[in-house]
């Protein structure tokens, strides 16, 4: 995306693999609730980055590896959703985090975190302290926990929560502000 484009794009990122994921189906519903001059790109790239291995981040990396640092390099933004398993940060997220800490694809990148559930704290610190570290520009007001208290929600079914309808534009117009500051200085 070059920086003359008025059209934004933000790199979406579940961290769960399941079918059912209701991380995904938040991210699926905040594409469909962005400013129309914004596109939200769901990345499925993360299912099949391989095991990080510093040994294999050099010239000939796996292409899903390219591939998903390319779409991160052309996104304006980031929006991660990510669950939280045992206390933690699902494998396959930190796993897909861990092949961008080198590459730099998320410095100074306006960074978006969303918690589907509530009660699940530890993975969403966890998350702040990984992208601080890769020099994320993580956008405070953005960074939301959902009042989603069913547990296999769909897109549809958050679509017509007011509540979460409302806290998801909030925070989406806040992180478009910072992309669009982010993409003057450019």
């Amino acid at each position: 995306m070059t920086s003359q484009s008025k059209t934004l794009t933000i790199a979406a990122i579940s961290g769960s693999l399941r079918a059912a994921s209701v991380n995904s189906a938040v991210l699926r519903a905040a594409a469909r609730l962005a400013p129309a001059d914004v596109t939200i790109r769901l990345l499925d790239d993360v299912r099949a980055l391989p095991l990080f291995n510093p040994d294999e981040d050099n010239e000939a990396v796996a292409q899903s590896v390219q591939a998903f640092r390319r779409h991160l390099v052309d996104a304006d933004g980031v929006l991660i959703a990510c669950p939280e398993y045992a206390h933690g940060v699902p494998g396959a997220m930190k796993n897909a985090l861990d092949w961008v800490v080198g590459s730099g694809e998320l410095v100074n990148k306006p960074t978006m975190l969303l918690n589907a559930a509530p009660r699940a704290s530890i993975a969403q610190a966890s998350l702040l302290e990984t992208l601080t570290v890769m020099t994320a520009m993580l956008i405070a007001d953005t960074s939301i926990s959902l009042p989603i208290t069913i547990k296999n929600i769909t897109e549809a079914q958050i679509l017509e929560d007011a509540a979460v309808c409302d806290a998801l534009r909030n925070a989406l117009q806040v992180l478009v502000t910072a992309m669009r500051a982010v993409r003057a200085e450019n």
